[in-house]
């Protein structure tokens, strides 16, 4: 039995992902930050993988996400580094300051790229 197109597709993410994670490791000290990117939304997390624990977190379907406005840029993406902006002000809140970039098995361009940036214009080391 055949799989779908979707399904293979997420199969190989899911496969270039464990690749990543075989080298990037996060600690409380310097966490991973972990993309996951849908179609719609884009989502960040500050990961510990000592502890195995999530410190924190943030999409665009948060209420607090509204539809920023960056000239030059779609809206997707836009709202991309906004996310990523509101990420790195929470995570220096908390005393992070240094971060591990986990892309998630997705390409480093578009909205990931946006939202990396955003969180290095927020302020995170990485």
């Amino acid at each position: 039995m055949a799989r779908s197109v979707s399904a293979d597709r997420r199969v190989r993410r899911a496969a270039r992902h464990r690749r990543v994670l075989k080298k990037v490791r996060g600690t409380a000290e310097r966490p991973r930050l972990v993309v996951f990117r849908s179609l719609r939304n884009i989502e960040g997390q500050l990961v510990d993988d000592d502890r195995g624990a999530t410190i924190l977190g943030v999409s665009t379907l948060g209420v607090e996400a509204g539809t920023p406005e960056v000239e030059g840029m779609d809206a997707k993406v836009a709202a991309s580094y906004a996310a990523g902006r509101r990420l790195a002000e929470r995570a220096r809140q908390t005393g992070i300051e240094s971060i591990v970039f986990d892309r998630g098995g997705y390409r480093f361009h578009g909205r990931v790229k946006a939202f990396a940036d955003g969180a290095r214009a927020g302020g995170l080391i990485f």
